[in-house]
């Protein structure tokens, strides 16, 4: 596979994708180095490994980070109440030896995903999403799989990869990680789209959308994301959500009324609805994300 091929691949998966990043997620799948893409919450971070399983014809195996993440939630965890029920049944029929060494086999072993990911015939990509939200002792218990594509179960041993996951962590850097885990990854950072990409996003995911509005709508959530009283910035998400509601209304034009009509499809809090509608009212405005017809007084 080269650069064109992925891109047309990834085009079929209506995924807007430059040549820069094309070319990290080529060389770490070549190299089958982990990819660690960073950058705030919504500019399309996981949307990177859904499309690249599907590109790739590949599963998708995800593991959602969140505090207090440990092993027996990420790695494997055995079935206690099989093993119990299986000493009930054997424990005078086996020897005891032979009856424990029988209860750590696969029989009792419950995969979850890193174990899955690695112990798959056919590669998947294993997506690590926000491992920012872990806790640094997890973080550091990935190291061995990001490096050796191999994990360590005490009662098993260490168990090498059957095939080699291509492997997606995401952070939004609600904190810093560790320099061990950035020197096993590739790095990849994401920024909020400028309007000319995201007009294309929003021609890829929503073909039936005009131009016209397509234009004012990415406009309008630039401005948005550019007004420092915002406080969750709308994601690439919320901007096709916005679209949707508009084409849904049979609105074509984002005008005043049209963007306070539906400015909880991009705005998720009162009080960034309340600051985009007090922009409108300022004395000295010029334009932002709530008046439509975005940079025009």
């Amino acid at each position: 596979m080269d650069i064109s091929s992925l891109k047309a691949r990834l085009d079929a998966a209506r995924y807007v994708c430059g040549d820069g990043l094309a070319t990290t997620l080529l060389v770490a799948l070549k190299l089958g180095r982990p990819l660690l893409i960073e950058g705030a919450a919504g500019v399309g971070k996981t949307e990177i490994a859904k499309v690249m399983a599907g590109a790739l014809d590949r599963e998708l195996v995800r593991l959602q980070c969140y505090e207090g993440l440990d092993e027996s939630k990420a790695l494997y965890e055995w079935n206690y109440q099989k093993q119990l029920l299986s000493i009930q049944v054997r424990m005078n029929r086996q020897d005891p030896d032979e009856l424990t060494r029988s209860l750590f086999s696969d029989e009792y072993l419950l995969e979850r995903p890193l174990l899955r990911s690695i112990r798959s015939e056919e590669p998947v990509v294993l997506l690590i999403d926000e491992i920012d939200k872990a806790d640094e002792e997890f973080e550091a218990f990935l190291l061995e799989l990001l490096s050796e594509m191999q994990v360590t179960i005490p009662e098993v041993g260490t168990m090498r990869a059957k095939s080699v996951p291509f492997v997606v962590l995401t952070s939004n850097r609600a904190r810093p990680l560790s320099e061990a885990l950035r020197r096993r990854c590739a790095y990849l950072y994401i920024p909020y789209p400028d309007v000319e990409k995201e007009v294309a996003i929003i021609r890829a995911k929503l073909p039936s959308a005009g131009d016209r509005l397509a234009v004012q709508v990415a406009q309008a959530v630039h401005d948005l994301r550019e007004n420092d009283a915002i406080l969750k910035k709308p994601s690439i998400a919320e901007t096709l959500d916005w679209v949707s509601a508009l084409e849904a209304l049979g609105i074509s034009d984002l005008d005043r009324e049209a963007a306070r009509r539906t400015l909880g499809f991009v705005l998720k809090s009162s009080e960034d609805m309340e600051a985009a509608l007090a922009c409108q009212e300022a004395p000295d405005h010029q334009h932002c994300g709530a008046c439509g017809h975005a940079g025009q007084p």
